[in-house]
């Protein structure tokens, strides 16, 4: 106990006090009993032993020892102490030792260190001091790890609550499973973690659930994956082998039954469990990293299975519930839908009566028929009582035409007549189309009209008899019907044929028993009756013919109205001013192909609406032109009234449109044509607006522009362009150019570069970026390509010595046909050139725009000997990846990394060309260098390693015939 108090430099009493303090403190305060072992070292090296070690045993094993590798003599010393439970030494090598007991049969704590039997007991002393320390370290430890287990308990209890509420809850399927997520997060690493449901009857894996911030592959939430599609994979062997898989890949080879399929990236660390509802498995629960981190342990393992099984049994509630409440609202409708039909068949019987005549039947006919189906089109036709001839009583068309009464032939209505059963006719259906040719081939129908895109009729039915036809049909592509509305059409049907029977033999009998008095006042009560029922359609009519059904708003036809009086008005009054706005929604068909057209429909009233009260009441007119094209006829006090005018339209669209349930955000651009001399129509004030519009489109969106001249001359230059591109094409004026691609130590050629040029015949030779914009918007790109092409690969037979190639430049629109690889193989072997002659040159784009349908194209010309080229290669956000994730042969760097290499300086560009040449070099990749223009250049580029280049340098893009001059003159074969 000496040394306890009493320090070893021999301090008075109370800094012995002060420094016994300390060390207890720090003892006690050990966070578990390895760091105790260590200070306690520590403590004793301080109190002048050499060489000390600690050791601490609970419940029969060794729990700490400092140093942690024990020399074989210090062990036996510690295995004599605990033996002997007393001191004991090693004369021969000078070491003492000794063990106390910690209490209760819990372990022993043993000290050794140098020295002889007179520090022994000094030794002892010391042990009997931190026997006790070493023992309240342990219970606090143990403690401590029983209050976190506690912890963990409490919060695994909270968590499958948790989960309990959220599957008798309304949440959202999809905020559930994030929910379910982040629970799982609160316990072990889960960045990476996706949920799958097995059909056992589908043998198939549904991802419901998917996070991944690595991996890019994308699973459909509502989409069945067949097992053989990801047979040998680990989550195939998950459901398979029904036990769960833990470690790295390689560890993971070793735990399944069979061989392992690489699908998707490597991660780090893998663990997935499989969720077992008696002996068959009802889905897995995975979770991985890519980063390197503490590794998943069993717990982990036992943890998720449990969790798994809850988290499995709250999805398939929540996915009962929202399957039920799926089956009831479609319920609901179906018995809506009924109601609606009964009560439609009522109202028909009701007309049948009720009606005055047959005009007004046929009318409210048409409007009940619209309210189940698109009748905007609509015609009845009806039979002669000879049966000779075909009338047409009622007909609607959105084109103004009429249609006469005629004798039978072969029409599309009269073949549906001589059938006696319905027919749908939806153009966009190959077989139907195919259909529709053959029956006009046989004669059996004449030519269908080109403008229609959907056609529906039913016949009208008296038990056997036909007395006629309802007919309907659109001509806006995408507005077509279905069989539902022919099961419905043909339903009311039969009550219709009652009712237009029962007319015509109400109409007879009133003919026959009225007596000639009778019928003159009745037929004078009918004439009024119908003269006014007449004005009230014609008024109804001009008022429909006038706006728009959707929106109310006046429509074109009513525009152009306003717009002649406005015009003739300015003409009377010189100081009358007025301005047209033209508007178009932005976004509009990425809203409507995303959500559908009845929301897309929905969002343009709400437009209509708030373009409405933009405007001044008795001053302007807004009107609807047509899909989502709005247009403002507005007087004007000066030019500053249409420019806030266009300011308050644009900011009407600034707050989101709430459809259905969803926030739609759009924006308009405007246009703005100022009233002028020059304008004598309204279809030029209309056509400037347009104009300006479009200018307004181009330079951003959301925001307007004014009409000037300059506009309209460059519409009309963009117009003859395009004009004149497409004569081009027929007369084949597009010719290939040839640049030579050398091996830039002797400029030797290696290939050459076809090149896509214009021989206009005003212009002369035209490159691309004169036309190149014009042709893409205009569809004319992809005929242009395939000349070049064709006209190329027949001059690249003359032009190629052996062991030369050429390269073909392929747009990025090329990709979206699958049949692309088998076209252009073909076109290489028409040509007599071999496929090892042929390369392909494509951009970046090509791989984004449809990477996986690229990446099988790359893979079946590589197969028949045609290899790829990225061109503009380091340009892209994401051009690395593609050299290893893609089937290529050539890398081409871009000019732009070329431009500004130096061989006696170190540029800016110096060390991305030595990254991509490496890179390259690693994938076995070809490298070559573009627009090379300068001897220093071609230096730098040698000194970096490349051996190909092109540019101008070496020789500009020439024709074929400057090819062969040239070689002439050299005295070189061509």
């Amino acid at each position: 106990m000496a040394s306890l108090l009493i320090s070893s430099a021999g301090t008075p009493g109370c800094a012995a006090r002060r420094g016994l303090a300390s060390m207890l403190d720090r003892l006690l305060d050990a966070p578990d009993i390895a760091t105790f072992a260590r200070r306690a070292a520590e403590h004793l090296a301080a109190e002048g032993f050499a060489a000390p070690a600690v050791t601490v045993c609970i419940d029969g094993r060794l729990t700490a020892a400092h140093p942690a590798s024990l020399s074989d003599v210090d062990r036996a010393l510690v295995e004599r102490a605990r033996t002997l439970a007393t001191g004991c030494r090693d004369e021969a090598r000078g070491r003492i030792a000794a063990c106390v007991s910690l209490g209760g049969g819990i372990g022993a704590l043993s000290l050794v260190a140098d020295g002889d039997a007179q520090r022994q007991d000094r030794l002892a002393a010391e042990c009997e001091v931190l026997a006790p320390l070493a023992l309240a370290v342990s219970e606090k430890t143990r403690l401590t790890e029983s209050l976190h287990q506690l912890e963990r308990s409490e919060q695994l209890q909270a968590a499958l609550f948790a989960i309990a509420d959220m599957a008798s809850s309304d949440m959202d399927l999809n905020d559930m499973l994030r929910e379910l997520h982040a629970i799982v997060g609160r316990f072990m690493y889960a960045e990476n973690f996706y949920i799958a449901l097995y059909d056992e009857s589908a043998d198939a894996l549904r991802f419901i659930y998917l996070v991944d911030t690595i991996d890019p592959l994308i699973r459909d939430a509502d989409e069945f994956i067949p097992m053989s599609v990801m047979e040998r994979g680990l989550t195939w062997y998950l459901v398979r082998d029904k036990h769960p898989l833990m470690g790295s890949t390689a560890d993971l080879r070793q735990q399944v039954s069979g061989p392992l399929r690489d699908i998707g990236m490597d991660s780090y660390d893998w663990l997935g469990v499989p969720i077992l509802f008696g002996d068959r498995v009802r889905g897995v629960l995975v979770v991985q990293s890519y980063v390197e981190r503490p590794r998943y342990t069993l717990a982990d393992q036992a943890l998720l299975s449990y969790v798994g099984s809850h988290i499995l049994t709250a999805v398939d509630r929540k996915l009962a519930q929202e399957e039920l409440e799926r089956r009831v609202e479609e319920r609901t409708h179906a018995l809506q839908r009924s109601v609606r039909v009964q009560e439609t068949l009522y109202r028909i019987a009701e007309l049948s009566h009720t009606a005055d005549n047959l005009d007004a039947f046929y009318r409210a006919i048409h409007e009940i028929v619209g309210e189940f189906l698109d009748a905007r089109n609509f015609y009845i036709a009806t039979l002669s009582e000879d049966g000779e001839s075909l009338h047409f009583p009622y007909y609607v068309d959105q084109s103004g035409r009429r249609a006469q009464s005629r004798k039978l032939s072969n029409g599309i209505t009269e073949y549906v007549i001589r059938r006696g059963r319905p027919w749908l006719i939806d153009m966009s259906d190959a077989r139907t189309v195919a259909e529709l040719r053959r029956l006009e081939q046989c004669g059996e129908v004449s030519p269908f009209g080109p403008t229609c895109v959907a056609w529906l009729g039913v016949p009208l039915m008296l038990g056997e008899r036909v007395l006629g036809l309802l007919a309907v049909q659109s001509y806006t592509p995408g507005v077509g019907y279905t069989d539902r509305d022919r099961e419905l059409l043909t339903f009311i049907s039969y009550q219709i044929a009652n009712g237009l029977e029962r007319q015509r033999a109400a109409a007879e009998l009133k003919n026959a028993y009225s007596d000639l008095e009778r019928r003159v006042s009745e037929r004078t009560r009918q004439l009024s009756e119908q003269i006014a029922v007449r004005e009230q359609m014609e008024a109804r009519l001009k008022h429909e013919v006038l706006h728009d059904s959707l929106t109310g708003l006046p429509n074109r036809a009513y525009l152009r109205d306003k717009l002649e009086r406005a015009l003739a008005r300015r003409d009377r009054e010189p100081g009358y001013r007025f301005a047209v706005l033209f508007m178009d929604l932005d976004r509009f068909k990425v809203i409507n192909d995303s959500v559908g057209h009845l929301v897309g429909d929905a969002l343009l009233k709400e437009v209509a609406q708030r373009f409405a009260r933009c405007v001044r009441h008795g001053q302007d007119t807004v009107a609807r032109l047509g899909g989502d094209e709005f247009a403002i006829l507005m007087e004007l006090d000066g030019n500053e009234g249409a420019l806030r005018m266009a300011q308050r339209v644009i900011a009407a669209l600034n707050e989101p449109v709430r459809v259905a349930g969803k926030e739609l955000y759009t924006g308009v651009s405007v246009g703005i044509a100022l009233s002028a001399p020059h304008y004598s129509t309204p279809e030029d004030l209309l056509r400037d607006a347009d104009i300006a519009m479009y200018r307004a489109k181009a330079a951003g969106r959301h925001r307007f522009e004014l009409f000037d001249e300059t506009l309209h001359e460059q519409a009309l230059q963009l117009l003859d362009l395009e004009s004149d591109l497409r004569r081009a094409v027929a007369r084949r004026e597009f010719v290939p150019y040839f640049q030579p691609i050398v091996r830039l130590r002797d400029a030797s050629v290696a290939g050459y570069e076809a090149l896509m040029r214009w021989k206009h015949p005003e212009r002369g030779v035209l490159a691309p970026g004169a036309f190149l914009h014009v042709a893409e918007a205009s569809g004319a790109m992809e005929a242009i390509d395939w000349q070049i092409f064709e006209h190329a690969l027949r001059l690249a037979r003359e032009l190629l010595e052996p062991g030369q190639y050429v390269n073909l430049n392929f747009s990025p629109r090329h990709f979206r046909a699958p049949e692309l690889d088998a076209r252009f193989l073909e076109l290489v072997a028409a040509s007599g050139l071999r496929p090892g002659q042929v390369r392909i040159e494509v951009t970046e784009g090509a791989l984004l725009e449809n990477p996986e349908q690229a990446g099988r194209i790359f893979d079946r010309l590589g197969a028949h000997g045609v290899l790829v080229a990225l061109d503009d290669f380091g340009t892209g956000y994401s051009s690395l990846s593609y050299l290893h994730r893609f089937r290529l042969h050539t890398v081409k760097i871009d000019r732009s990394f070329v431009g500004d290499l130096r061989p006696e300086q170190e540029g800016g560009s110096d060390a991305i060309v030595r990254a991509i040449l490496a890179l390259s070099q690693a994938q076995g990749l070809e490298v070559v260098a573009e627009g090379i223009e300068t001897e220093a250049q071609r230096r730098a580029l040698l000194a970096l390693g490349c051996t190909l280049g092109q540019g101008y340098l070496f020789a500009r893009p020439q024709s074929f015939a400057d090819l062969r001059r040239a070689a002439r003159e050299a005295g070189t074969p061509s």
